[in-house]
């Protein structure tokens, strides 16, 4: 593998390039109009315009990305998270012109790619699953009966869907009609496709996925996990590894669960094993991504190791570099999403000019960054600028330092979700490790972090009058 373009943007893009430039493998950039400019452009060994700034015209036109790969010789395509790398038919394409596709076969993107395909396929490996409806359903009277049966609250979810679309939870019987019409609605204008399933939905629960690695020669291995409880309209914000409620013997039983999926459909590469978590510790099967996470840093701060480095080594062929037995937790790490979202008015984009934009940098800070001051934030795409990673050797420390980081960061223009990382990591909730995925709903409110920013900025306007009155006492003192 000599070359290797990336048919991604943004940090994740940087990332899999700053990985192949270390390998010694040449890297390849694409771009669309709206990030002529971008980093991911500029730290490519070559770089070309495949469409105009919309998605569907530039990063979503597989067709075009082949082309330049073929054009250019290209060996092998990494498709990062998000556009292509769940495309069963680009990975399809790829193995067609005889280009190394970096992830899983077709066939386990298609199996993996559908709730109902996974859940049958895992079936035979007796993995706890929630209860729930077997097949896709579209009959509203047949639902309802369904949900009658498992007994609410349930959660109606899109079977081709992802990102918290299509999904909804119904907690009483008279809401039940209502809300199905709108998940299927919302299921068709999404991914073209109105079918759902139902299942009980856990209450409090924890979202714990695991982190595995397949090669072509029979070997899989889970690097532990993650807890992505923290989220917003079904989408994780903060992300850490390893959870705070997982014991070894849990641990070990969801990681066995995990290597288990993977094996259920011929799985190659890294992939994540999503499980919800009751809270009385009981876990149940929810869904496979067939691709790198957007967390996957905070698993290789733990564990010691480069995953896209093991992704483009089992591509290429290799044996895994490291077996279950090597891997051990060292210290914790967490994983703050820097949206240009604004928390105080419902996380909603906040798109402009980035006309400070400084990054924290130090011991134990990593940031996995897409853009540079000056930049516009497109309107196109995910609002995501960076990813702030701290590591401590104890869950407080690795707190602390996020904190600090956070502080650090000096970004004007724009809104994001920074202030929103500092709840957080304040939270009595998130510092005991008694959570679960409604923190949110629980805890947080634009005013909850209006007040707590006017009490902080208070207590800085404190600090510096007394630091003046002792300023002028010293200056009062005569020689």
């Amino acid at each position: 593998m000599k070359k290797l373009l990336v048919a991604n943007r943004g940090e994740i893009a940087i990332r899999v390039m700053r990985t192949a430039k270390k390998m010694g493998i040449k890297t390849v950039a694409v771009y669309s109009t709206a990030d002529r400019n971008a980093p991911h452009v500029k730290y490519a060994d070559e770089a070309v315009l495949i469409g105009e700034a919309p998605s569907n015209q530039s990063y979503l036109r597989g067709d075009n990305i082949i082309e330049v790969a073929r054009s250019l010789n290209v060996d092998a395509i990494h498709p990062g998270y998000g556009f292509l790398s769940e495309n069963a038919e680009f990975a399809v394409a790829c193995e067609q012109n005889n280009i190394t596709f970096i992830g899983p076969k077709s066939k386990a993107i298609m199996m993996m790619g559908s709730k109902l395909a996974a859940k049958e396929a895992v079936k035979a490996y007796d993995i706890p699953m929630v209860p729930g409806t077997e097949e896709a359903i579209t009959d509203i009277t047949e639902a309802k009966k369904i949900a009658k049966y498992i007994g609410f609250p349930i959660l109606i979810k899109a079977s081709a869907g992802g990102g918290g679309k299509g999904m909804r939870i119904v907690e009483k019987e008279a809401d039940f009609e209502a809300q199905m019409d709108r998940a299927i609605s919302e299921a068709v204008n999404a991914f073209g496709d109105g079918s759902v399933f139902i299942e009980k939905y856990v209450t409090s629960p924890r979202h714990i996925e695991i982190q595995v690695m397949a090669d072509a020669h029979g070997n899989v291995i889970h690097l532990f996990e993650r807890e992505c409880s923290i989220q917003r309209r079904h989408q994780k914000v903060v992300e850490e590894a390893p959870s705070s409620v997982l014991t070894p013997e849990l641990r070990s039983k969801m990681g066995e669960a995990a290597i288990k999926v993977a094996k259920s459909c011929d799985y190659l590469g890294a992939g994540t094993v999503e499980f919800l978590l009751d809270d009385a510790h009981n876990f149940y099967f929810l869904e496979m991504n067939t691709r790198l996470q957007v967390e996957h840093p905070v698993t290789e701060w733990i564990t010691g190791t480069d995953l896209v480095e093991m992704q483009i080594r089992v591509a290429r062929g290799e044996v895994l570099p490291i077996q279950q037995s090597d891997l051990k937790i060292n210290g914790h790490a967490l994983e703050l999403r820097v949206y240009a979202e604004d928390p105080l008015n419902d996380f909603l984009p906040s798109v402009g000019n980035l006309e400070v934009y400084e990054l924290p940098v130090g011991e134990n800070i990593r940031v996995d960054n897409g853009f540079e001051e000056g930049m516009d934030v497109p309107i196109y795409y995910d609002p995501m600028l960076s990813k702030l990673i701290t590591y401590g050797s104890t869950r407080d420390e690795a707190i602390q330092v996020m904190l600090k980081a956070i502080n650090t960061y000096k970004i004007e223009g724009i809104q994001t979700t920074l202030p929103f990382g500092t709840f957080v990591c304040e939270h009595e909730a998130f510092r005991s490790g008694h959570f679960d995925t409604h923190f949110v709903k629980k805890y947080y409110s634009p005013e909850a972090l209006k007040s707590k920013q006017e009490e902080e900025a208070k207590i800085a306007a404190l600090i510096a009058v007394k630091q003046y009155i002792e300023d002028q006492k010293l200056l009062r003192i005569p020689n």
